[in-house]
């Protein structure tokens, strides 16, 4: 089973999410919270495998809420937003966020999101994420972070890396590179070890912060 904390100020809203995750077998939404401090909380308490979280919320927003579950390693969190450039996201993906979905999001594509992110991976709509990055990484000026922290990519992990940031799959990075997807992945699993990056979603946060990707560059 999946356990899941639904975080959301709306009662409303925190309703909907356990009806729809609720009608799946393999889904248990094992506690609510209206805040950013009850989510923490209830992570602690609860040990889930996912939180869905919120980001605007009063006491305490899901961007800090997002940043201390993940430094405590009680659970993976999968934000929820109602703007698709939402400056508050770009800071949850910063903060290890595991990706995010539009709360009008379908919910079969819920469903799947969230059984993705349980299963250790990264949700990352190439569309929304590569918006969001242009207008929030830097605004295609100077990078935030220093490049030199590549350096301990060899020159084809640095390939999959700009293609990570583009919003690839890994078959379609093989496809790119005349590569097997065996072979990716390992080079991807190799990025991430070496950045000591928890997932996709980091690594494409990483690439554009270090200019490797830039905005509007496709």
């Amino acid at each position: 089973m999946i356990r899941v904390v639904v975080v959301d100020d709306q009662e409303l809203m925190r309703v909907g999410f356990r009806m729809v995750l609720g009608a799946q077998a393999d889904i248990d939404v094992v506690g609510e919270a209206g805040d950013g401090a009850q989510a923490i909380r209830l992570a602690e308490e609860l040990r889930p495998d996912v939180v869905l979280m919120d980001v605007r919320m009063p006491v305490l927003d899901g961007v800090e809420a997002t940043k201390r579950i993940v430094e405590a390693g009680t659970a993976r969190v999968l934000v929820m937003t109602t703007f698709d450039l939402d400056e508050y996201v770009y800071s949850a993906l910063q903060g290890g966020a595991s990706g995010f979905l539009l709360k009008d999001t379908q919910p079969d594509h819920l469903v799947s999101a969230l059984r993705a992110v349980a299963s250790g991976d990264a949700v990352v709509s190439p569309s929304v994420t590569r918006r969001l990055l242009d207008r929030f990484v830097g605004g295609g000026g100077k990078p935030m972070r220093d490049a030199a922290e590549l350096d301990v990519l060899t020159e084809r992990e640095r390939e999959v890396l700009v293609l990570i940031a583009k919003g690839l799959s890994n078959l379609e990075i093989a496809e790119t590179l005349f590569l097997s997807e065996a072979t990716v992945k390992t080079h991807v699993g190799r990025i991430l070890s070496k950045l000591d990056l928890r997932d996709r979603v980091q690594a494409v946060v990483l690439a554009y912060e270090t200019g490797l990707a830039r905005p509007g560059v496709t």
